[in-house]
C-alpha cells in the first residue's frame, strides 16, 4: 500500500512512527525503507511537553534494542545523542498515525499535538514542506473530525479495510 505510493518512492528520507497496539503495523515498511537505501527517522516524543523530535534509526533490528516508553513504544533515550531529521536535511515523508481522519485530511491525534508542533517546526528549518501520509484503518475514517486552528491537515489518508486482514 504504502511501498508502491509514488511520494513513497521518489522520498529518500522518510519518517515513520513504531505502531502501537491499535494503529497500522509499520514494521514491513520500515524494513522496506532500509532495503531501498532510504534514511530512516523515528519520533522521540517528550512526555512532559508536546516536543517531539525525529531521530535516525540504524536498522530496523535496532528497535527492539530501544528502551520502551510509558505507552509501551520503543524510542531511544532521551540522552542518547541522535541525528535529528531537521538539522541535517529536512524530511521528504512523514508517515502518521492517529486515531481519527476526515475525508478532508484533518486528523485526530492523542491530543498532546505532538505532530502538529513538529510540522511547524518543518516549514521553518526546510523550504518544502514534507508530505505527510497518515495511515489508518477504514474504521478510523470519519465524517468529520474535530479540529481547532493548531491542527495541521495530513496531505493524503491511506486506509485499508482491517477486516480484510
Amino acid at each position: 500500500m504504502v511501498i508502491a505510493h509514488s511520494q513513497y518512492q521518489k522520498s529518500k528520507r522518510i519518517s515513520i512512527f513504531l505502531s502501537m497496539q491499535d494503529e497500522i503495523e509499520t514494521e514491513e515498511i520500515i524494513r522496506d525503507i532500509f532495503q531501498q537505501g532510504k534514511t530512516c527517522f523515528i519520533p522521540r516524543y517528550q512526555f512532559n511537553s508536546n516536543h517531539m523530535d525525529m531521530v535516525k534509526l540504524a536498522s530496523p533490528e535496532e528497535i527492539l534494542s530501544l528502551p520502551k516508553t510509558s505507552w509501551n513504544i520503543h524510542q531511544p533515550g532521551e540522552e542518547e545523542v541522535r541525528e535529528e531529521a531537521l538539522s541535517t536535511g529536512g524530511l521528504d515523508l512523514i508517515l502518521m498515525p492517529g486515531l481519527g481522519f476526515d475525508k478532508h485530511g484533518n486528523r485526530l491525534g492523542r491530543g498532546k499535538g505532538y505532530y502538529d508542533t513538529y510540522l511547524k517546526r518543518c516549514l521553518q528549518h526546510q523550504e518544502v514542506k514534507p508530505y505527510t501520509l497518515a495511515l489508518a484503518f477504514k474504521e478510523q475514517i470519519c465524517v468529520q473530525v474535530p479540529v481547532d486552528e493548531n491542527d495541521m491537515k495530513v496531505d493524503e489518508v491511506l486506509y485499508e479495510d482491517s477486516s480484510a486482514s
